[in-house]
């Protein structure tokens, strides 16, 4: 059960890096409060991101479980999950090679609600569609496989999701409140492209499970 748990985190991490990789409001976000409130602003969006994050998982659990539990309800979830990351995945395997990671221009200073960093990387994350698409695809997908070690797969799963997220935004409000640059485009551009490839592997999966699900 071990390995099975430690499967379960790391494919959570590599997917939800795939995500966090991709620029977005939480990105624009986090370089204005980085550039003027240092470091911190980077794990303190993360930490309103996971709360919402965490919530959800917990609405899905407890309001749809009784319907994700059927066989034909897992097989279409894995099915659009799984062709969601094989559009994504493609998507960003073509665009790595001319992507560049700026992150200038965070003069700019937050107001209303986004002052709140927390609160910001909570708001941010709910107003963006992107996000919205992906747990009903992806995430959920992903969340009925982790169902099935129960409370530790679930755990693994969110704790892995998360911590790439951490990481990502940590990186980037590092680099931006020491004023310079710790991520070159050239790796940049090669995690994702690694990702990309990835992502299509776990659509491969996502697939598979699906077929597996529709002929029970």
């Amino acid at each position: 059960m071990g390995a099975e748990i430690a499967a379960i985190f790391g494919g959570a991490f590599v997917i939800a890096l795939s995500g966090a990789l991709m620029p977005g409001p939480l990105l624009t976000l986090t370089v204005a409060h980085a550039a003027r409130r240092g470091f911190i602003s980077g794990p303190l969006l993360m930490l309103g991101h996971a709360a919402l994050e965490l919530a959800l998982i917990a609405a899905l659990i407890y309001g749809l479980g009784p319907i994700i539990q059927k066989d034909a309800a897992k097989g279409a979830i894995s099915l659009l999950g799984g062709v969601a990351l094989l559009w994504m995945g493609g998507g960003m395997a073509r665009s790595a090679g001319g992507m560049s990671l700026n992150i200038g221009g965070g003069e700019e200073k937050p107001a209303g609600a986004a002052a709140n960093p927390v609160m910001a990387g909570a708001l941010a994350s709910v107003s963006n569609p992107y996000w919205i698409f992906w747990w009903a695809t992806i995430g959920l997908g992903y969340l009925i496989s982790s169902m099935k070690l129960g409370v530790a797969g679930v755990a693994a799963f969110f704790l892995g999701h998360i911590s790439a997220d951490f990481l990502w935004y940590s990186a980037i409000s590092l680099g931006v409140s020491g004023g310079r640059k710790m991520l070159t485009d050239k790796v940049y551009r090669a995690i994702v492209s690694v990702c990309g490839a990835a992502l299509i592997g776990f659509g491969g999966w996502f697939l598979f499970a699906a077929v597996g699900y529709l002929l029970k």
